[in-house]
């Protein structure tokens, strides 16, 4: 995050859109939905936020395992992973893995939240925080 001299966290997106997707996120969990994030620090941030539903940790298994385990066991996948050159590799390839298993990768909430948060934040697992500051600074 990077706040201005002041402290405060500088925002270059609408705040609007980032507490639609955060709703949508955990619209998704409510209906069961599969999130898939990196590593234990995504899966707090995302439990920070109110995501009660499973949060699937990509570093622990190989794409090809993972896809298949997760086709077999949800309906609704969420691939949520970081916007550094990590993550969209790992999205593209949960994405073809999970096509070739006959699931769906929702990839939809991952783009616009990249767009929203990328010059402030990297990670899913600086989300929570980021949000609690936006929050607090727009008395949301």
């Amino acid at each position: 995050m990077k706040p201005d001299r002041g402290g405060r966290v500088r925002c270059t997106y609408d705040m609007e859109g980032l507490e639609e997707l955060i709703s949508s996120l955990l619209e998704a969990s409510e209906r069961g939905a599969a999130i898939i994030v990196e590593g234990i620090r995504d899966r707090r941030a995302l439990r920070s936020l109110g995501v009660r539903g499973p949060v699937i940790l990509a570093s622990r298994h190989p794409a090809l395992n993972l896809a298949e385990e997760v086709a077999r066991q949800y309906d609704e996948i969420v691939v949520l992973t970081d916007w550094d050159d990590k993550g969209e590799e790992m999205a593209r390839n949960l994405e073809q893995h999970l096509q070739w298993a006959r699931a769906h990768a929702d990839l939809e909430i991952r783009s616009r939240l990249k767009k929203l948060v990328r010059k402030e934040i990297k990670d899913v697992e600086s989300l929570s925080i980021y949000v609690e500051r936006v929050r607090e600074q727009y008395g949301t």
